[in-house]
């Protein structure tokens, strides 16, 4: 009888060895939320993820909530540490305790195997496990250098499209992974832009190293369209897109609907006319047209591996975006640029964020004795100029300081400027790296901002161009433009009196019998 009861138990010892969805279903236990301890029952879709665990040493998975893919990843894990030696698994999630989750599963299913399966732990606590046959599975929270450490067998990437500054954490990884190593990407969605979306659609393009499996809510054979319509109650349309039809474009917190910027991508965006400069980074889709009016929009950067220097052109009438630069250049260099970019776009306005490090590059333009610099109220940071100049303040160059003054005040009204264009289809966008940084650009805490990992340069410096341009318009009927040379003609009480214009050569034709229209606001 015993010899009988050693055969059986070296049979299925094997036959687990060779098959982790049989270990997983007829060995392990999972913990239910209100059953408790209930058999690991594996539906369909879950065996075929566990066969593309095993045929793909790459897989990124999009997954709808509630799948069970994560206790799924958790006894695949255990598999593996249970019949093979030496194996390093390390979980990787948005927090500490959200990785330290997935190693409780495994925890509780080795708790429950029966005793010829279950290895004996040298290391038992609540962020790892480890056997005495050198295999091991741990947690940690996300950050640069989490995926730092000795060659890893599997790398497990838990919500990987919420996880901060993943692109640093997969670089990173690449070092340990050389051996052959597995890793297993798996999340909901949370909008586009980010390393999980990209790294998706390569993979759904057959680009790149991944596997791609697609785990939609109608792959749970409990799920039906009523099930669906629940969701819809209970997370919102838009929440229920994203958790159940794994929907990018509807997923996120974007601050510009991504279905609009997508739209936006196919119908206006295009590939420049010449390409510029050392690193080739400053594009031109449309050469200076004389009869028009152009502003250009800086954000000015430190110049080094996390930051960049960016500015638009773009044409003030028609709101169209005719150049771009976006690069790493020191803050003279960057002067020296956007000096010659505005000269060559008819002296066009130019605006320069005046941040910290911007003002280096604004010294700079005004050594260069550029004419048409922008100035910005110290009193109400242009907030209101408006209002400022009707109830007489004293507008004088003292009151005034070069560049755009960015505030908490300001902040949000450039980005609502920039929301309100983008709603209404107004502003036509020619470039795909605007678009790929507006579609990460999210809203953090009701705080609208570039996803971690990621930048906003030419978002903001495009949003504070619309500000301005909209601003600049208003105050044109005012006959008030935004430069040194116009507050030198106010007087004592902030109101502007103008010079005369006979022979100034900033006046337009409007046509046989029409007034001349001042086009000083643009010096």
């Amino acid at each position: 009888m015993a010899e009988q009861l050693k055969d059986v138990i070296k049979q299925e010892y094997i036959k687990s060895a060779k098959d982790p969805a049989y270990f997983l279903k007829k060995y392990c236990v999972i913990q239910h939320p209100i059953h408790g301890k209930v058999p690991f029952d594996l539906y369909d879709f879950q065996e075929k993820t566990i066969e593309e665990f095993e045929d793909n040493r790459m897989n990124i998975i999009l997954k709808a909530r509630q799948l069970g893919i994560s206790t799924l990843t958790a006894g695949y894990s255990l598999w593996m540490m249970t019949f093979h030696q030496d194996k390093n698994i390390l979980v990787i999630a948005t927090k500490q305790d959200v990785a330290k989750n997935l190693v409780t599963k495994v925890r509780v299913m080795h708790a429950n195997l029966p005793s010829w399966l279950k290895q004996r732990c040298v290391e038992d606590n609540k962020l790892s496990l480890r056997y005495v046959n050198g295999s091991q599975i741990k947690a940690v929270a996300s950050g640069p250098e989490a995926a730092r450490s000795e060659a890893l067998s599997l790398l497990i990437l838990d919500e990987a499209a919420f996880i901060d500054k993943i692109d640093d954490i997969w670089t990173a990884s690449q070092a340990t992974l050389t051996t052959g190593g597995q890793c297993i990407a798996l999340s909901t969605p949370n909008g586009v832009g980010n390393w999980f979306h990209k790294t998706w659609v390569e993979a759904e393009e057959g680009r790149g190293m991944f596997n791609f499996i697609k785990l939609h809510w109608s792959v749970h054979p409990e799920r039906d369209d009523e099930w669906r319509r629940e969701q819809d109650v209970l997370l919102g349309p838009s929440g229920a897109s994203q958790e159940c039809d794994c929907d990018f474009l509807t997923s996120g917190t974007g601050v510009i609907d991504a279905v609009l910027l997508e739209n936006l991508r196919k119908k206006e965006c295009k590939d420049p006319l010449e390409k510029r400069g050392i690193d080739n980074n400053c594009w031109i889709w449309e050469p200076p047209n004389y009869t028009k009016n152009y502003v250009v929009c800086a954000d000015v950067g430190r110049g080094d591996s996390a930051d960049y220097s960016a500015f638009h052109v773009i044409d003030i009438d028609s709101v169209e975006q005719v150049a771009e630069y976006k690069g790493r250049i020191n803050t003279k260099d960057f002067g020296n640029m956007l000096v010659s970019i505005a000269t060559e776009y008819n002296d066009a306005l130019l605006i320069i964020e005046n941040n910290n490090i911007g003002w280096a590059t604004i010294q700079q333009v005004i050594d260069r004795d550029y004419p048409n610099l922008f100035y910005t109220s110290k009193d109400l940071r242009y907030v209101d100029v408006q209002h400022q100049l009707t109830n007489k303040y004293r507008t004088t160059e003292r009151n005034m300081v070069a560049g755009f003054t960015t505030t908490m005040k300001t902040r949000p009204l450039i980005i609502a400027k920039l929301e309100e264009y983008f709603r209404d289809e107004s502003v036509l966008v020619r470039s795909n790296r605007l678009i790929d940084e507006l579609l990460t650009f999210v809203y953090v805490n009701n705080r609208a901002e570039a996803m971690v990992g990621y930048n906003d340069d030419l978002v903001m410096s495009f949003a504070i161009g619309l500000w301005v341009r909209d601003t600049a318009l208003r105050l044109r009927t005012e006959g008030i433009e935004l430069t040194k040379k116009t507050l030198t003609m106010m007087n004592q009480e902030g109101v502007y009196t103008p010079q005369d214009t006979t022979n100034d050569y900033w006046d337009w034709d409007l046509g046989k019998d029409k007034e001349k229209e001042s086009l000083n606001w643009l010096l």
